[in-house]
């Protein structure tokens, strides 16, 4: 791609290689700018950079003792970054055993529980729950219309259903009722709970299922690195407290 002169300052151009590069460093928000009207405010953000900086050279800025300190200080923080880098560059390498070991050893990990779709009904007391229960017996409504029509719940607005979840999301009396139901089946008990009493119907269930290797893979890999880099830089910090004593006072 062309590297278009945008703009001169004193003589200095301003190219559209720099408005890239200062994109590139906006990370995901670069994103946002990367347009005609956001690279014309990169543009001028560029300008307005490089007339200070012609400024600042101008009125020896650079031999003052404040800025001195602050590049000192700027200096100091890039070479401790640059340092911890080194530090961890030589970390182990996480190999497809490291992976696969790691997953046979903490399949617990990558289990995910049973759940259950469900809808409900609730009312606030049992003689309304049994009366409502008795017309859905009959045929004389469905599950869903009854719902909609008494249900003090917000899920009304979709005829009760609850979306899926697992053990421990509802409270344990709602919890015990709905994981020991058929698929289809409608509470013939209300179930009271803190907020009333319920008519349950089991949509569906999932049963606890193990995520396969190729699934995590690449989650362990990166958590292994972690570990491993981890595990290398706090050698190197133990290394250097011989090396230099630390005393906190």
């Amino acid at each position: 791609m062309e590297n278009k002169i945008l703009a001169t300052v004193g003589g200095q151009p301003i190219t559209s290689v720099d408005v890239d590069e200062f994109l590139v460093g906006l990370g995901q928000r670069g994103q946002n700018y990367n347009n005609p009207e956001g690279r014309a405010m990169i543009l001028n953000q560029l300008i307005d950079s490089k007339l200070l900086l012609l400024d600042a050279k101008r009125n020896l800025m650079e031999g003052e003792a404040e800025f001195r300190a602050q590049l000192a200080k700027l200096k100091e923080n890039l070479l401790t970054s640059y340092a911890a880098e080194k530090a961890i560059a030589n970390a182990a390498k996480v190999k497809d055993s490291d992976v696969e070991s790691y997953y046979n050893e903490h399949l617990d990990k990558f289990v995910s529980g049973e759940t259950v779709n469900a809808s409900h009904i609730l009312v606030d007391s049992e003689e309304a729950a049994l009366a409502i229960y008795g017309k859905i017996a009959n045929g004389e409504i469905s599950f869903e219309d009854a719902a909609k029509e008494h249900s003090s719940c917000p899920s009304k607005e979709n005829g009760g259903t609850l979306g899926d979840f697992t053990r421990g999301q509802m409270v344990p009396e709602f919890d015990n009722a709905v994981f020991s139901m058929e698929i289809g089946e409608i509470t013939k008990t209300p179930v009271k709970t803190q907020f009333g009493y319920h008519l349950i119907k089991l949509n569906s269930k999932q049963e606890s299922t193990t995520a396969p290797l190729s699934e995590v893979k690449d989650t362990i890999k990166a958590h292994l690195e972690n570990e491993n880099q981890r595990k290398a830089y706090e050698s190197k910090i133990n290394q250097l407290k011989i090396m230099y004593p630390v005393d906190v006072l």
